[in-house]
């Protein structure tokens, strides 16, 4: 009995030591939260832009729809405009940054590579990834967010050859024929009009004005705006308005002082909603699951991304403190094993979850996500990448640390 207990424990000692094993490998397969970052940004976006590049994206690419789709042909049609412009957006400032590691480099090399050939494809007619974007209104919401990465990284622009630099110019004001919904939508149609803007075309003044006007009557203190006539309490905020705020802001400014006072309010509003969205991170990496889209999965806090990346953060949040943050809700969101169907993001928050799903949602929706890696634009040397890990407002609080500070509201109206 006593040989059997001593073999039995040999047995779970070895096994103990092979896990522990594997998982010393895992962790030291990752020097930096930078590595792991550009690992899972790789893992979500190469079957998207390998694909596009190889002129296979419709051929590869899923047709999954919410189970409450409420147009199954029409969302398919619009998912290849949708996921391009998804990740696109998100690593954007990533292709727009120089140097880095010799790893790193060489990636972002190839990256580089594939999006334009990718993009000469989705831009012409002869092409299977030839994409349309006069299907239908999503068109003007996926044309925005195509329209967003081009604004952030001028890199992509200044390399995309000039007959596809026209062809995508004239496919942006296509999507001036959809009427946007009374809603975030402005902000789309005004997007738009800040890329034709950036890059020196005609474009629609009122487009701007209109959204940014509407946008300053729906207000409603403390950082935070109505999504319409009525308040949601979801992640629009960071979704779609504060991101689109400041990166239209950016632009028109360059064009135009007349808003200097109302893009002064909304800088001031970023930061605090900022503020807000680091203080909604558990220490785990969850977040509070409430609203619509919440597929989006981490874009839930693109805005406290996005402000990462622009370094304007607010002078309460350390920038290593929004790393520790925002890496621990990549792990959460992206650790199920049922995250991935056939190497494809699944319709989810916490791995395959269909009856999240929104009607709208296709295969391309919840790429949204992808806008979490925004701070990859910011060079491995910056604050954000080099500073030592420090606790993010949850993790003080919930672990009794004397030096946690309150939160309170701000008038910003």
């Amino acid at each position: 009995m006593k040989s059997i207990l001593i073999v039995i424990a040999c047995f779970l000692f070895s096994n103990i030591a092979v896990l522990g094993q594997q998982k010393t490998k895992h962790q030291a397969e990752f020097t930096s939260d930078r590595m792991f970052w550009l690992h899972e940004m790789d893992k979500m976006c190469r079957p998207v832009i390998q694909g596009l590049a190889n002129d296979s994206l419709r051929i590869i690419m899923p047709q999954v729809t919410s189970v409450k789709v409420d147009n199954r042909e029409q969302r398919i049609k619009v998912q290849y405009v949708e996921v391009l412009g998804r990740v696109l957006s998100g690593i954007a400032p990533w292709l727009q940054l120089e140097g880095g590691n010799g790893e790193e480099d060489a990636l972002r090399d190839q990256y580089r590579t594939w999006i334009m050939k990718g993009l000469k494809n989705a831009l012409d007619s002869n092409a299977k990834d030839f994409m349309r974007f006069d299907i239908g209104g999503q068109q003007l919401v996926d044309a925005s967010f195509l329209a967003f990465a081009f604004v952030r990284a001028p890199w992509l622009w200044e390399h995309l050859d000039k007959t596809s630099q026209t062809r995508l110019v004239e496919s942006i004001k296509v999507t001036r024929r959809f009427k946007p919904v009374f809603s975030n939508w402005l902000l789309f149609s005004a997007m738009n009009e800040a890329f034709l803007a950036k890059y020196g075309t005609e474009w629609d003044v009122m487009r701007v004005d209109y959204a940014l006007r509407q946008m300053e009557q729906w207000y409603v203190g403390d950082g935070m705006y109505n999504d319409g006539v009525h308040f949601a309490y979801d992640y629009y905020n960071s979704y779609v308005i504060h991101p689109y705020l400041a990166g239209i802001a950016d632009v028109i400014s360059e064009k135009t002082d007349a808003y200097r006072g109302m893009f002064d309010k909304i800088n001031k509003r970023n930061q605090r909603y900022a503020i807000i969205q680091e203080r909604l991170i558990n220490t785990d990496g969850t977040y509070p699951p409430s609203g619509r889209s919440i597929i989006y999965r981490g874009a839930a806090f693109h805005h406290l991304a996005d402000m990462a990346w622009k370094g304007k953060l607010p002078k309460e949040l350390k920038p290593a403190q929004v790393r520790g943050a925002l890496t621990a809700v990549i792990k959460k969101t992206l650790e199920s094993p049922t995250t991935y169907q056939d190497g494809w993001l699944t319709i989810g928050l916490y791995g395959e979850q269909p009856g999240l799903g929104d009607f709208y949602n296709n295969q391309g929706s919840p790429y949204l996500c992808a806008t979490i890696f925004l701070p990859l634009g910011l060079p491995e040397t910056d604050d954000f990448w080099t500073g030592p890990a420090l606790p993010w407002s949850s993790q003080l609080i919930w672990s009794g640390q004397q030096n946690a500070t309150k939160d309170h509201g701000v008038d910003l109206r």
